[in-house]
């Protein structure tokens, strides 16, 4: 069999030979053998290990396609990570500073959308398998918080009560203080019985929000997330920073990069996890493409105290990216495009 040495990894962390060939679950450095299918390689074995290959900590890796890189180690995944943007960069001709990688802990994402579907017995939910439409149980998963975990078995019940076993639900979980906000998508259409059904599991279970293919069915309260000072309830199924510990890195370095800075354009501005903390010292004009995350901000700005002036703008900035006249009384610019 053919052998391969693995070059460098590609952008979802698959290793790339000459080829290309893309070969899951490798390490640049490696020697491995493999079966061309198209550009990817198949029955892979490793003839010569990296020294950056360890042990996957969660005994799903493997199998689910949640995680890309647990079988490296710490300090190839950070050099991994800094490549990808420092990439990305280049490509524009920025040149720039980067601060150290950080690291959140084990079991702390806040946010995951999980697959759920009937089953001959019920019902299971959990990841997609690696490269599978197969619904694959995580009970032992290392990246999510214990709060969205306990959300797997709601995802059962939704998947009996609102799918056929020829589908999938699409569960997307968001951990809040005030409970679970979830948000379901590719579910049957809501008839009278269902969206009854549903409202009585919101409250039942103690959910803040149940929404059914885009339709809020539920509120037993709002699941409000904190943006320093500011309370902000961000729409069914808005992007949030993964995990609590990177957003506050990232909000502490935005803050540090600003400065004294007086008037901030904050671009890509989701619901203001950079927007309401600068806002305590800076006046913001924010910048989003989602007219229900733009207004999610501009209400918690508006519900807070002792902020600064915040301005809001719905604009897709790939389509209408800002002219140098609309920056000229600007100080400084936090952009945070989508990946």
């Amino acid at each position: 069999m053919t052998e391969y040495k693995i070059l460098r990894l590609g952008h979802l962390g698959d290793g790339i030979a000459a080829g290309p060939f893309f070969a899951p679950m490798t390490l640049p450095g490696e020697t491995v053998t493999g079966t061309p299918e198209g550009q990817t390689l198949t029955d892979i074995r490793i003839v010569t290990p990296s020294a950056d290959r360890v042990t996957a900590p969660c005994r799903h890796f493997k199998a689910c396609g949640g995680c890309q890189l647990q079988h490296g180690s710490d300090g190839l995944v950070a050099d991994f990570k800094l490549d990808v943007v420092k990439s990305s960069l280049d490509a524009h001709g920025i040149e720039t500073v980067f601060r150290p990688i950080q690291t959140s802990p084990a079991q702390s994402r806040r946010r995951a959308t999980f697959a759920a579907k009937r089953t001959k017995k019920g019902a299971m939910a959990g990841f997609h398998a690696r490269g599978s439409d197969t619904v694959l149980e995580i009970p032992g998963c290392q990246l999510l918080d214990p709060t969205v975990m306990s959300a797997l078995p709601i995802a059962e019940k939704l998947a009996v009560m609102g799918t056929s076993r020829k589908a999938a639900l699409a569960v997307t979980v968001t951990a809040s203080p005030a409970g679970l906000d979830i948000s379901v998508q590719n579910g049957k259409s809501l008839d009278g019985p269902l969206r009854q059904e549903l409202a009585i599991l919101c409250d039942t279970l103690g959910l803040a929000r149940l929404t059914w293919d885009g339709e809020v069915v539920a509120v037993r309260t709002p699941p409000i997330q904190r943006f320093g000072t500011a309370k902000v309830t961000p729409p069914p199924g808005a992007f949030l920073q993964a995990t609590p510990h990177g957003e506050a890195s990232l909000v502490e370095a935005v803050n540090e990069a600003v400065g004294e800075a007086r008037h901030v354009m904050d671009l890509f501005a989701g619901c203001g996890t950079f927007s309401l903390p600068l806002a305590q010292k800076s006046e913001v004009h924010a910048i989003e493409g989602d007219a229900a995350m733009t207004a999610a901000l501009d209400q918690g700005w508006r519900m807070s105290k002792g902020l600064k002036p915040v301005t809001t703008e719905t604009r897709d900035l790939f389509r209408r990216p800002l002219l140098p006249d609309e920056m000229s009384k600007i100080d400084a610019v936090v952009l945070d495009p989508p990946r």
